[in-house]
């Protein structure tokens, strides 16, 4: 690069007369190209999307956050979307005083790049709804002022640790005594597949759930743990972040982004009404009420691998794994199988017909109830189902966005709070990630309140079977090719 004196020198030589404006322009000139900020393509902080070498996007600014990644009290929380646009994510994640933090990695701008690939991965919601005075902003400061003047941490809760030892003690004791107790009868059998069933479904609702959002402890080495808790019961947590977090939780409700709703040519279902129709779709919703039971063994048998070997899940890009995720992904899946599968079949009393009824009773069981308390919370006719504009961009702030594609249940409810893991607040949960879901009761009052200041709707069925039945109204009126959504989409 040339330097100040170079320029100066030279602006002398060729003109002896005005030498000192000259040579003043020219050190204002060379100040300015070296003060002016390095941009990147998204084609380029893409390269760097890996744990030992990770670069994000927040608001327009590049940052290589890779020194950080250590020390991240969320553990592995912080490179699930490396290498992209992660605005969202942060500010949900994150206090105000954190973006001073963040700052402090800046390397330059992100430069939009029409018609690259990587370049569509940025979506961009225009509205800033944490400015002073908006939406999302009196939330958070709600929010903190709740946990300061209670002296509470707010991934800490009790009722978790209580919790999770009930639910985990179920799963051994569904599983063996499913298919190992001698003196259970085939009855007995079944009835402890299906508490088998329930609590692989709480370790989904519950543990894993807030673990995985980074919202269980503060210890990392605790945290990761029940993170892997997935894992034991055959599913993935590596993927379920890529899908769930990076993509969901980011933009819910998003046509063509959102992972949770996304529906292929000839799909079985159709949930708004952008997606392709087919004639089946009218009585979709007799048929999804029993595919649904098929949520678990498509994610542990099926999606996990797909997303592997393709590098997607739907519009989201799957981080490559590093080691230790590698050895937990195909690890876990074979001690799934070993204990799950083959030592029933090796040295289980039960005859062949009788076990394959209960992994059968067990999944559906699991998939149901998964299914259930995920599904009504953001596919019922009372939410908005969202499309970009052609620059990729939502005219919307984040948080608004989540209010309106998000449906609570039975609030006042001790049971359905911990029964759903929390899903029974759901804007909550959208909101406030990184909060253990026993805080969430508490925090919906604040919500309402801020919602009803800046006149927004927040959407609450008093029961979880008038959820259900709001899901299932829902899909046999989208399954109609004419449907018009009785909410106006926005765009």
């Amino acid at each position: 690069m040339t330097t100040v004196a170079e320029i100066v020198d030279d602006d002398a030589r060729r003109a002896g007369k005005g030498a000192t404006t000259r040579r003043r322009r020219a050190t204002t000139r060379v100040a300015r190209d070296d003060a002016r900020e390095a941009t990147y393509t998204a084609a380029e902080v893409a390269r760097h999307a890996r744990a030992d070498d990770c670069w994000v996007i927040v608001r327009g600014g590049v940052y290589d956050v890779t020194r950080f990644v250590p020390r991240h009290p969320g553990g592995n929380m912080i490179y699930v979307k490396a290498g992209g646009e992660c605005t969202a994510l942060f500010d949900s994640y994150h206090p105000e005083r954190a973006r001073a933090t963040l700052e402090k990695y800046r390397i330059g701008a992100l430069r939009r790049d029409a018609g690259e690939r990587e370049d569509e991965d940025v979506v961009e919601y225009l509205k800033d709804d944490l400015r002073e005075g908006e939406f999302y902003a009196d939330c958070k400061a709600g929010a903190a002022k709740y946990f300061k003047d209670n002296k509470l941490d707010p991934r800490v809760h009790w009722e978790m640790y209580a919790k999770t030892l009930v639910i985990l003690t179920g799963v051994v004791v569904g599983h063996y005594g499913s298919f190992f107790a001698p003196s259970a009868s085939f009855a007995a059998a079944l009835a402890l597949a299906v508490l088998h069933g329930t609590c692989k479904a709480e370790v989904g609702v519950s543990i894993q759930h807030d673990a995985n959002h980074g919202a269980y402890g503060n210890n990392r080495t605790w945290l990761h743990a029940m993170q892997l808790t997935l894992d034991a019961v055959g599913a993935s947590s590596f993927m379920w972040k890529q899908q769930h977090v990076a993509g969901h939780h980011a933009y819910t409700n998003v046509e063509g982004i959102d992972p949770d709703i996304r529906c292929s040519e000839k799909d079985v279902r159709r949930v708004n009404e952008h997606q392709p129709h087919e004639p089946y779709h009218r009585v979709q919703h007799v048929y999804l009420a029993l595919m649904y039971g098929l949520l678990s063994f498509k994610s542990c048998f099926v999606d996990d691998f797909n997303a592997f070997f393709s590098g997607r899940i739907g519009w989201v890009k799957v981080m490559k794994f590093t080691r230790g995720e590698a050895v937990a992904f195909w690890g876990s899946k074979l001690a799934w199988a070993f204990y799950y599968l083959y030592l029933p079949a090796k040295y289980s009393h039960r005859s062949i017909g009788q076990l394959l009824a209960l992994w059968t009773v067990t999944e559906f069981v699991t998939g149901w109830l998964l299914a259930f308390m995920f599904q009504v919370a953001h596919v019922v006719g009372d939410v908005h189902f969202f499309r970009l504009n052609e620059k990729n961009q939502l005219n919307k702030g984040w948080g608004e966005a989540q209010l309106m594609t998000s449906a609570d249940f039975a609030h006042g409810s001790k049971f359905w709070t911990h029964f759903s893991g929390g899903l029974n607040y759901q804007v909550v949960h959208h909101l406030f990630p990184g909060v253990c879901h026993v805080h969430y009761p508490a925090l919906a009052p604040i919500i309402k309140a801020a919602a009803d200041k800046h006149g927004l709707h927040y959407q609450i069925y008093p029961t979880f079977w008038s959820a259900l039945r709001a899901h299932f109204s829902h899909l046999a009126r989208v399954g109609h090719e004419a449907y018009v959504p009785s909410l106006r989409t926005v765009g």
